[in-house]
């Protein structure tokens, strides 16, 4: 079945034509039947935002994720969880599973991921949700429309670590639903940071059991034994890390990795943070020095591969560390708005050449896609780039062949570079909030519920000797909810 999808995704997609990525929708995905409601999630709210207050804070006065994710651990142990955090899924040597991240909007973005998840995802033995399982503030009492009714049927169980907005409640939501713990008990702080931070919410125990019922089914059952983990299975280890707010990695978490990474059998990292992302180099660091990259890329660890969410895209680095390759992955794009992918630069971070680097959406459909957006929202027109001369201008910048072919001859007009330059295609002092520089506090603005959403998930199928890693892209569109397009697909040895 994935097989076949995968062979007609790749000509369906919007590396072969403007349909593929959505551009031509002339019928709306039956995502839309779904959703609860029409009113859905918007970052346009104060309250939303002050929700989110405690990454500024942890910015400014420190973050206390690490020293919270002891007493966490600390309480599971003595409910007698496994002392490695270790998940047995009832899998054999071959098996196939889904992940995607930065899910929970609960809007149109995140239910139009769903059709052709459920479709791909079919024989699946579980999925994973790698950061953000819940916005703005991972409160206990939202899982209701942002996961339990989205998944209500995907059969199989879903496993998940935090990301910084799952931490804003203090991992209190996050934990009651994946690990069944009950809250901690309040520790008593002072200073100004104890002032500002934003205290968990108490959850409603009656609200969270319907909420559950969406997903009631044996099959769908699992917990986990904490906001870290590892899913053990004959072929293959799933090391799953919790990176908090601010992206560290703290002490006890620190050896357990180490400990966990001794066993001989090739590994993949799940993480809230990438390591590579943006053509950057952004390790997380661990509590006493060195980062969780020197973990991965010790050969006697035998990572194969490094999968964080947090940035809302996909991106691949195939990066060469000796004698081998790997593979390092942003998959971020399940639900939440979308990330430029535009403003990364021509790539060559770590030797890994333009070429083999892959990014979804496209460039030229990420800056076409931005430029819609703010022609519409800041009523100027002149902004406004069509896919294919945005397409023109980013492989001008980027000094490639476009990936898409183009149709027809396209003149680069000062207008279209002065768009560009605005919409962050090149650096500039001032520019509208796409790339980097706005990420953290301003990027929200390109919140969007209209297709195409430019979202994606990933397949990840397993034997003894390979791993297929697939990109699938969900548009919002009837077509790619059909036949899901696929992006992007890499085989990986595990002999």
């Amino acid at each position: 079945m994935v097989e076949v999808a995968a062979e007609r995704g790749k000509q369906l997609s919007s590396r072969v034509s403007e349909e593929g990525a959505g551009w031509s929708c002339q019928r709306i995905g039956t995502f839309t039947g779904l959703r609860p409601d029409t009113k859905g999630f918007t970052w346009f709210s104060p309250r939303t935002l002050w929700h989110s207050r405690n990454q500024i804070v942890a910015g400014l006065l420190g973050d206390p994720s690490g020293q919270v994710r002891r007493r966490w651990v600390a309480e599971q142990a003595a409910r007698g969880a496994d002392p490695d955090f270790r998940v047995r899924p009832e899998v054999g040597e071959s098996f196939s599973f889904l992940l995607l991240g930065d899910t929970g909007e609960g809007d149109a973005s995140q239910y139009a991921v769903v059709p052709g998840l459920l479709k791909v995802g079919e024989g699946t033995s579980f999925a994973v949700i790698a950061s953000d399982v819940l916005y703005p503030a991972g409160s206990g009492n939202e899982y209701e429309n942002k996961f339990f009714r989205p998944y209500k049927d995907y059969d199989p169980p879903i496993y998940a670590i935090p990301g910084n907005h799952d931490w804003y409640d203090g991992l209190g939501g996050f934990m009651r639903v994946f690990c069944d713990a009950p809250p901690l008990k309040p520790k008593r702080e002072f200073g100004l940071r104890a002032l500002l931070w934003r205290k968990s919410d108490t959850i409603d125990e009656r609200r969270l059991a319907e909420a559950r019922r969406f997903r009631e089914r044996p099959s769908q059952q699992a917990t986990q034994p904490g906001p870290y983990w590892v899913i053990d299975t004959p072929s293959l280890l799933i090391v799953g890390v919790d990176t908090g707010i601010q992206g560290g990695i703290d002490a006890q978490q620190t050896e357990w990795l180490r400990r966990v990474s001794l066993d001989p059998r090739p590994k993949i990292l799940v993480t809230g943070k990438p390591i590579y992302t943006r053509n950057d180099y952004k390790p997380s660091p661990l509590e006493g020095g060195g980062t969780i990259d020197d973990i991965i890329r010790a050969p006697e660890h035998r990572y194969v591969a490094a999968i964080g969410g947090d940035v809302h895209n996909y991106q691949r680095y195939p990066v060469r560390v000796g004698d081998r390759v790997i593979q390092y992955i942003v998959s971020g794009g399940g639900g939440a708005f979308m990330h430029a992918t535009h403003t990364t630069r021509r790539v060559d971070v770590a030797g890994v050449h333009e070429d083999d680097f892959k990014c979804y959406p496209l460039r030229g459909d990420s800056l076409s896609f931005y430029s819609q957006l703010y022609a519409k929202r800041l009523r100027m027109k002149w902004i406004y780039l069509t896919p294919a001369e945005a397409a023109c201008i980013m492989a001008e910048q980027i000094k490639n062949t476009p990936v898409r072919p183009v149709a027809g001859p396209i003149t680069i007009t000062r207008r279209m570079r002065w768009a560009a330059r605005l919409l962050g295609a090149w650096p500039m002092p001032f520019r509208l909030p796409v790339g980097t520089v706005f990420h953290r506090y301003l990027s929200e603005l390109s919140d969007w519920d209209t297709p195409p959403f430019f979202k994606q998930f990933l397949h990840l199928s397993v034997t003894p000797d390979l791993l297929k890693v697939r990109c699938f892209a969900a548009t919002g569109c009837l077509p790619q909810e059909v036949d899901p397009p696929m992006e992007d697909e890499v085989h990986i040895s595990l002999s």
